[in-house]
């Protein structure tokens, strides 16, 4: 059984001489917790919005709950969900008012509506905040409201455009915990970030873009085994002479090592107990050390590996 949410094929968006998605194809199941990552300027939003039909592109297909999307099509777009980057409530109204105008759009029973209104306040936390203003809201508290407005009417599929931007290490916590409850109530999520962390703690499945293309695609287990290190080894050694610094590097697995006069780093392409067969040879030769730390691949040794650059250049 098909049960792809979007699929989009052989995508192309220019700017004049600009090309911003470059004959972009993606596949995303229900269910998912999809990350598009990738640095500004990527392509991310564009893609967004050129998947909503908010944006008109020169080449390919795009297809949501298995139908064409089009401007017009109000049919699909009532079960979409949609929190933009840009804060976009109104000044005006209260935080109560502001959630239930936006689900007005979509649910006109009133009951329903109140209650649909009453469940996203209590999901984003706002109660006591009900009748306050946007302009009195703090930069995290406003990111929930805007959240409460995009995902008040409960949509089947969420777009989340780097919602966590600017906003204090509490809310941006609030924030995560609350994509994986709506995703656990049965929602699609599709979440756009240029932090790498964000991503890898809460997306199933992840798509690293670059210049309008999507340069590697996967879980983040699978996108870890693309590049070649395994592991990195930290120690604290001073006065290493180039004779152990070179025997070091002959121990099985290391295919690079830098050294600054204080810390050696070991980088392993592979194995299980390179921590261990590092330390018995530091106390068979008597070497002095100090803290010694393992790291496993993140998902920024796999953007910097693959596309030779830093995530927030």
């Amino acid at each position: 059984m098909n049960n792809s949410i979007i699929t989009v094929e052989n995508l192309v968006k220019r700017y004049k001489e600009l090309i911003a998605l470059d004959h972009f194809n993606i596949d995303i199941k229900e269910g998912e917790i999809f990350g598009l990552l990738g640095p500004n300027g990527s392509g991310k939003t564009t893609l967004m919005n050129c998947i909503l039909s908010l944006l008109e592109y020169d080449k390919g297909t795009v297809k949501v709950f298995g139908q064409e999307m089009k401007p017009n099509s109000y049919d699909l777009k009532r079960n979409i969900g949609v929190v933009m980057q840009n804060v976009a409530v109104f000044d005006e109204l209260t935080v109560y008012e502001n959630i239930d105008y936006f689900c007005g759009l979509y649910i006109k029973d009133k009951a329903k509506r109140k209650q649909y209104v009453e469940d996203a306040i209590n999901f984003v936390d706002l109660d006591n905040f009900r009748t306050f203003y946007p302009k009195k809201l703090s930069g995290g508290l406003l990111r929930r409201l805007n959240i409460a407005c995009g995902i008040a009417h409960k949509p089947k599929l969420i777009f989340l455009d780097e919602p966590t931007v600017a906003v204090d290490p509490q809310s941006r916590n609030n924030i995560l915990e609350g994509i994986v409850k709506l995703n656990d109530a049965g929602a699609t999520i599709i979440y756009t970030s240029h932090y790498m962390e964000e991503v890898e703690q809460i997306c199933t499945r992840i798509s690293i873009m670059d210049k309008g293309k999507s340069i590697a695609i996967g879980t983040k287990e699978e996108l870890k085994k693309m590049i070649k290190n395994n592991e990195t080894i930290s120690i604290e050694i001073l006065n290493l002479d180039d004779k152990t610094h070179n025997d070091i590097k002959s121990l099985p697995h290391i295919y690079k090592t830098d050294y600054d006069g204080k810390i050696l780093k070991l980088y392993y392409s592979e194995g299980k107990h390179n921590l261990i067969r590092v330390l018995d040879y530091l106390k068979n030769k008597e070497i002095a050390f100090g803290r010694v730390y393992s790291e496993l691949p993140t998902l920024n040794d796999v953007f910097l590996e693959i596309t030779g650059k830093e995530l927030r250049d």
